[in-house]
């Protein structure tokens, strides 16, 4: 990449900066030009598509040569290694007709069926010397393991034997009994026949409406992706096609050395150049309807899905091209999205007929310079990759090179739902699926609105609008960027000179957002003829009063949020002082934290940190986000030190402050609930059925039934509440 980018000579590379989509058509051909006239640009394609320098090939040698090397780790007893070798050896070995090839592969996969027995082994073997936690981890993976259902049910008996109490098949759900929350968890997790339209707006272009009220916890929408692809840091140990984390015995693809999957079904989807025909079973007679439409849909792999209805997304990628594994994945991704358009709509060789419908370049005139000339760059290598692995006749031009924007835009309704810093929805995935859930009431006709990244409690206002703009190539208008809210005044505040008073302090760079909010809200005040009363974002049950009542008695006019000045009483603050006692008291914040990662907690470190923390609350608002940070450090190095208590205290000052900042039931705050359970149950503290119940309102309200899944400790700990409860 960095040898073509500095082969664009800097009057192409300025017409690339300065580049709008009227120009881009000029400048993509102007580039396809100067490359197919570079030698090194057609020494790298060819390395990334010419199957002699494949290094994602199967090779008969290498799999013999880490079959050998299993052999060896099995014979001295190290069975992960062992695994692990046989496992890259069924991942490069050659799946071919001749009978040497089937002896090789059937050898390797008999050879980790006995590794992967050795588990189970391992396991009675840790029972008799009394580690019963090492016992428990080895029955895990062993009934992963097991292909027989009756030999994971021998095994889940042992299992429950060694867990005692802490059953694992109790699924009875958690009592739940906060505000207007209660009884959540029996909702289905099917959508509930919601109707959603999309309308397009002034300021935010295309969005998406209910026409009709949604309850709390709704789903308002799933989807299957369009394209997906996994990412790189993954690849080892997450499925390539459903994204699930791999098995021990994962499959590897027939006919090259990329991808692996959790189950020959993953594999049979994604495809490839080689695919598995489908298992024939015959039922017997007296079996019910039920019985055998689960034995087919066990049996018979993918026998619903025609070819039409299946575009399998490895199949251009597949027979060891390197390609697909050097170019970053975003680029492999919208490969993905380009071949499924060809296939879908069977214009093989017509690109710039419907890359036009896609827009996939309408950002591109705020992209940033350096981004342009890599998108260029990346399009015609993704393209002339292509024209090798898919189809020959695919044609390459500036037409069909300007039109192909390197993203990750692959739920096609989904991407419909704009970005609010204060979301009403909730997006979350089951494997590939996308779950949309709403977390609050929606009155039919507004927006159905969630969080690209940057939420209100996250980060404050300018920094969100630097992120957007970076990221997304907007400016946000949402409610928590428009409406005045509690955390954006909090969360980077310093406190009043006074001690007794609550008020909040700002500095330059949050008061020149918060000026705007103010001001937006009067005039919007005075265009409506409503009274003065400032409604404030999710009020949280903190008045704003409590904080900045001066700027309720002023007057448009004479509205000005003055750095150093509090907002509630007047006083002034030093923030010269204010900011250096800050950056000071961080030095020994960060040894802390530095020590946390390293968990090498010595008594002086958190000594340092807590005589740090108490100068951080003299200075900055008692609700600030930085105070709440420094409290979970704490908490986090009195765990590794075994100071139980202190823990508690500490993680729960941090929940106190992030409840103001996110509000009581954000999705964050179950995440640290998470963090205070542990810490409760290692103390048998009497509160934890409450956190509990607590943890499992929000997890219900956001995931809803699929609470379970997406937090596995949701199930221990809703098993935890019913033992308690039965003990009183």
């Amino acid at each position: 990449m960095e040898r073509l980018k500095s082969s664009v000579p800097d009057n192409l590379k300025s017409a690339v900066a300065n580049g709008t989509l009227d120009n881009l058509l000029e400048t993509s051909s102007s580039i396809l030009d100067l490359f197919l006239n570079l030698q090194q640009f057609h020494e790298m394609v060819r390395e990334l598509v010419d199957l002699k320098a494949s290094r994602f090939g199967k090779s008969n040698y290498t799999a013999l040569e880490l079959k050998q090397r299993g052999n060896e780790y099995y014979l001295s007893g190290d069975h992960q290694k062992a695994l692990s070798c046989y496992s890259q050896a069924l991942r490069v070995a050659p799946v071919g007709a001749d009978d040497k090839g089937k002896n090789l592969v059937a050898t390797i996969y008999v050879n980790r069926a006995a590794v992967l027995h050795a588990w189970y082994r391992r396991g009675k073997t840790n029972i008799s010397l009394g580690n019963l936690e090492d016992a428990i981890y080895d029955f895990t993976i062993a009934k992963d393991m097991e292909s027989s259902l009756s030999g994971k049910r021998q095994i889940q008996s042992e299992m429950k034997i060694l867990l005692g109490h802490h059953k694992t098949t109790i699924t009875t759900p958690i009592q739940h009994n906060v505000n207007n929350l209660a009884n959540l968890d029996h909702l289905s997790s099917v959508p509930q026949h919601i109707e959603l339209q999309c309308v397009t707006t002034l300021h935010k272009g295309r969005e998406m409406v209910s026409k009709c009220d949604i309850p709390p916890t709704s789903i308002v929408h799933v989807e299957d992706p369009y394209s997906a692809i996994i990412s790189k840091q993954y690849r080892e140990t997450h499925c390539h096609y459903c994204l699930n984390e791999l098995p021990p015995d994962s499959v590897p693809c027939p006919s090259c050395a990329i991808p692996l999957y959790c189950s020959e079904n993953c594999q049979v989807r994604a495809g490839g150049e080689f695919r598995t025909e489908p298992k024939n079973f015959t039922t017997p007679k007296n079996f019910s309807d039920d019985l055998v439409e689960y034995i087919a849909g066990i049996t018979l792999r993918l026998e619903t899905s025609s070819e039409k209805e299946l575009v399998r997304e490895h199949q251009h990628e597949c027979r060891g091209f390197n390609w697909p594994a050097i170019l970053p994945s975003d680029v492999v991704l919208a490969g993905r999205m380009l071949v499924k358009s060809l296939e879908e709509r069977k214009v093989s060789t017509q690109l710039s007929k419907f890359l036009l419908t896609l827009e996939l370049s309408h950002s591109y005139a705020k992209m940033p310079p350096e981004s342009k000339l890599e998108l260029h760059i990346y399009s015609i290598v993704l393209l002339w990759c292509l024209q090798h692995s898919y189809s020959s006749e695919l044609s390459i031009s500036g037409v069909s090179v300007s039109q192909l924007r390197v993203g990750q835009a692959i739920y096609l309704t989904g991407s419909l739902f704009n970005h609010s810093c204060q979301p009403n929805i909730h997006a979350y995935f089951l494997s590939r699926k996308l779950f949309v859930r709403a977390t609050e009431f929606v009155a039919v006709g507004c927006p159905l609105e969630l969080s690209y990244g940057p939420e209100v409690g996250k980060l404050n206002c300018k920094d969100r609008d630097r992120f957007l703009e970076d990221e997304y190539f907007f400016e946000c208008r949402c409610r928590g960027c428009s409406e005045v809210n509690i955390s954006d005044l909090l969360m980077d505040g310093f406190c009043c000179s006074n001690p007794n008073c609550s008020g909040v302090v700002l500095d330059s760079n949050v008061c020149s957002f918060e000026e705007q909010k103010f001001q937006h809200f009067y005039t919007v005040s005075k265009r409506s003829c409503q009274r003065h009363h400032l409604l404030v974002s999710k009020n949280y049950n903190f008045d704003i009063n409590d904080v900045a009542e001066l700027l309720l008695e002023r007057k448009k006019g004479s509205l000005r949020v003055t750095p150093g000045s509090c907002l509630k009483c007047g006083n002034y603050r030093d923030l010269k002082y204010s900011h250096a006692a800050v950056e000071k008291a961080l030095i020994y914040i960060e040894r802390l934290q530095d020590s946390v990662l390293s968990c090498e907690i010595s008594v002086t470190t958190l000594s340092d940190a807590l005589r740090s923390l108490d100068v951080l609350k003299s200075v900055l608002h008692a609700c600030s986000k930085g105070i709440a940070e420094v409290e979970d450090n704490i908490a986090q190095a009195s765990c590794l030190l075994g100071d139980l208590q202190a823990a508690r205290k500490h993680c729960k000052a941090s929940i106190e402050i992030l409840e103001k900042l996110y509000g009581p039931i954000h999705i964050v705050i179950g995440y640290e609930l998470v963090k205070l359970l542990s810490i409760q149950l290692a103390m048998g503290d009497s509160d934890v059925v409450d956190s509990i119940n607590r943890l499992g309102v929000i997890f219900s309200l956001h995931y809803g039934s699929h609470a379970s899944m997406v937090v596995p400790e949701l199930q221990y700990l809703k098993n935890y509440n019913m033992a308690e409860n039965k003990d009183v």
